[in-house]
């Protein structure tokens, strides 16, 4: 007769590792969709013949169906509820979804032919359902990326959490950065800027298997902790947690703080290449390999950060030194007379530095304020408030190059497109960087009040020196 399982699978370092192996591959494919049109922006005016704001709407359509039908609410809510086998392969299965139907769009120019009013745009009909299907695949990442935050919480309470999501957001970066550099050779040599999206459809299909194996990892995880069908305890989310959550200082803090952050790098990074062709003079095929430095450097970076708030601590303090980096950054690309490619190679790298600091200590923060239960319906309050300015920041860039930023007109492939100044945009992103530094402060003062232990280390083991010390 078998021997029962009485140690947690957690306690076991291969078994957590591998499991974080396979959500972050699955992220990695996820990512990659992400920012796969980043760096053809050049291409899709010559090809496709879309202007910026239509790029920017596009762009901007990632956190429709997040931010307007509340689906990323209601993602985690199911993630609290459902839990996190039947989460993940629901994430998977509307990525997948959404990205077939960005490619079909992409790749059928005659539904340019017809124009659809919606809501209040007036759309070619291929930007339309390209937008479309890239709000779905948004739906689809986002809860995936809630249901992994979660996952490794289960594995790594009290253990190396925070090196954990650094390297999971470090993985899944691998892939925004081998669209960045990639996207625009394959649609050269293949010869369209669908292309690329069909390769990142393939990968999402594996991606969707590795969620799939995870699953299993999973119910073997509960069953070592005596956790079976059986005897699974009733979910403790009640609507109240929203409201518990919602009255607490310091994720509202968290949550404001992320939006202004992630708003000055993820929609920084889609008009990116752009930036480094009008700015600084790079040839469109290759101007995405500047800004793929960034995702490289917190492939290493965001760990090591995340290791130091491990066994260190200094939470907040990470936020604010980060979000005192971007905010430099983004000003350093306002200066008008700024061309040098060795600067702008610099500033990305710095850029980097910041953007690994933020999220390495942000993540880990929201388990330590947060009780478990209501950790997943947490986390996606988050991610949709963030989604708010993922959606409406590319917009706004768009619009603003379009507005105020023409600066005259180029052959590109044999068709005329605009030129383009980006000062004001880069002064937008500055700003919001800038604000982000005041909530870490105000961040930093509620820990203080509430002793929510942000700035103390996160394994239990340095826990315990830290208070030894003091």
């Amino acid at each position: 007769m078998m021997e029962k399982i009485t140690t947690s699978l957690r306690e076991s370092k291969t078994m957590r590792w591998t499991a974080l192996i396979l959500v972050a591959f699955t992220m990695l494919t996820g990512y990659f969709i992400s920012d796969v049109m980043s760096p053809l922006k050049p291409l899709v005016e010559a090809e496709l013949q879309w202007s910026s704001t239509e790029y920017g709407v596009f762009t901007g359509a990632y956190g429709w169906i997040n931010v307007f039908c509340l689906m990323l609410i209601l993602g985690g809510i199911i993630l609290d509820v459902a839990g996190i086998r039947f989460t993940c392969m629901l994430s998977a299965s509307i990525m997948l979804i959404g990205t077939a139907i960005k490619y079909w769009a992409i790749s059928t120019p005659e539904l340019n032919d017809h124009i659809v009013n919606f809501l209040f745009l007036h759309m070619r009909g291929q930007v339309f359902w390209a937008s479309i299907g890239f709000a779905i695949f948004g739906v689809g990442v986002e809860m995936a990326g809630i249901t992994v935050s979660k996952t490794i919480v289960k594995w790594f309470k009290g253990k190396e959490m925070a090196l954990a999501m650094g390297l999971e957001m470090a993985t899944a970066r691998i892939g925004s950065a081998l669209a960045l550099i990639f996207a625009p050779l394959i649609a050269e040599s293949m010869g369209s800027v669908s292309k690329p999206i069909m390769f990142g459809l393939i990968l999402l299909c594996i991606g969707f298997i590795t969620f799939f194996i995870y699953t299993f990892m999973d119910k073997r995880l509960d069953e070592s902790d005596g956790i079976t069908k059986d005897n699974k305890p009733a979910s403790e989310f009640r609507i109240k947690s929203i409201g518990h959550i919602l009255s607490n200082k310091a994720w509202w803090y968290i949550a404001i703080m992320c939006v202004l952050f992630y708003s000055a790098v993820f929609p920084f990074l889609k008009y990116a290449s752009d930036l480094m062709v009008n700015k600084f003079n790079v040839d469109p095929s290759i101007a995405g390999i500047i800004p793929g430095i960034l995702p490289f450097g917190t492939i290493l970076l965001t760990p090591i950060f995340g290791n130091i708030y491990d066994r260190i601590g200094k939470g907040v303090t990470i936020m604010i030194i980060g979000s005192f980096l971007i905010t430099l950054v983004h000003l350093i690309f306002s200066i008008p007379g700024l061309h040098s490619v060795a600067i702008a190679v610099i500033l990305v790298v710095l850029l980097g530095i910041g953007f690994s600091l933020v999220p390495s200590a942000m993540w880990p923060s929201v388990a330590k304020i947060i009780p478990e239960s209501e950790l997943g319906t947490a986390y996606a309050l988050i991610f949709w408030i963030q989604n708010w300015g993922l959606m409406g920041v590319p917009m706004l860039i768009g619009w603003v190059l379009d507005k105020y930023c023409i600066s005259g007109q180029i052959m590109r492939d044999g068709k005329l497109v605009n030129t383009y100044d980006y000062t004001l945009p880069m002064i937008i992103f500055a700003g919001l960087s800038a604000i982000s530094i005041l909530f870490a402060f105000l961040l930093l003062a509620e820990n203080k009040r509430k002793n929510f232990s942000l700035q103390l280390p996160n394994i239990e083991e340095k826990i315990k020196e830290k208070q030894e010390e003091n």
